[in-house]
């Protein structure tokens, strides 16, 4: 197999990581404020739902949470779903990425000094006003760097998808380079994730200097 054609069929397994990843970030972000928002919550119950939620999510490998998914509705419910994979795939990712970024909103909003809720009461915001306008987009800004890292960790983590014997790059690089007897397939896959993981930092990099008003 020439290096082109070796590139041509791993470019399949690169498109179907970049999925993971978009549809990871789609649906973890929103996800996780939701989960930040309800941590602080004045009920107790709900509080504790979410802090045994992150707990169990931070406290077990993702690669387990995805047989967990895959399999789980069978072995538990006795359900027969059918073609479950992707749908497992994906939400097994977003529910593991939104309780880290959960935490990092959690560690952002409570960055914010409570004299800027006061200041807002005063001149007749809202709460949900307060949150939008005041405290969200000091909030974005302070946690760019820590979102920035987990992103790059998600490029990285789209390679567990093999569990579910989805095939993403890293499990055509294993399959030609066990066919070809090559490690050119790896250095292939090497590329792609580092290439991905350096536009990832420099379009964050992006966003948090347009966030800096202190410049």
């Amino acid at each position: 197999m020439t290096l082109s054609t070796m590139f041509t069929t791993m470019s399949v397994g690169m498109l179907r990581s970049f999925a993971v990843f978009m549809l990871t970030l789609l649906g973890s972000l929103p996800l996780g404020m939701v989960v930040a928002l309800l941590k602080k919550s004045r009920f107790k119950v709900v509080r504790a739902l979410i802090n045994a939620y992150i707990s169990v999510i931070r406290g077990t490998p993702l690669m387990l949470q995805l047989l967990v998914w895959y399999f789980g509705p069978f072995y538990l419910f006795g359900l027969n779903i059918g073609n479950w994979r992707f749908p497992a795939l994906i939400l097994g990712f977003v529910v593991n990425y939104a309780a880290y970024f959960a935490e990092i909103y959690r560690g952002g909003i409570e960055s914010i000094p409570v004299g800027q809720y006061e200041a807002a009461e005063v001149l007749g915001y809202t709460r949900t006003q307060t949150f939008m306008r005041i405290i969200l987009p000091q909030v974005v800004k302070r946690i760019m760097p820590s979102v920035t890292n987990e992103v790059i960790t998600l490029v990285k983590d789209t390679s567990l998808a093999f569990t579910l014997a989805y095939q993403e790059v890293f499990s055509l690089a294993k399959q030609i380079s066990a066919s070809q007897t090559s490690f050119m397939p790896f250095l292939i896959a090497g590329v792609f994730y580092f290439v991905a993981n350096y536009v990832v930092e420099f379009v964050m990099g992006r966003i948090e200097k347009a966030l800096d008003y202190y410049k």
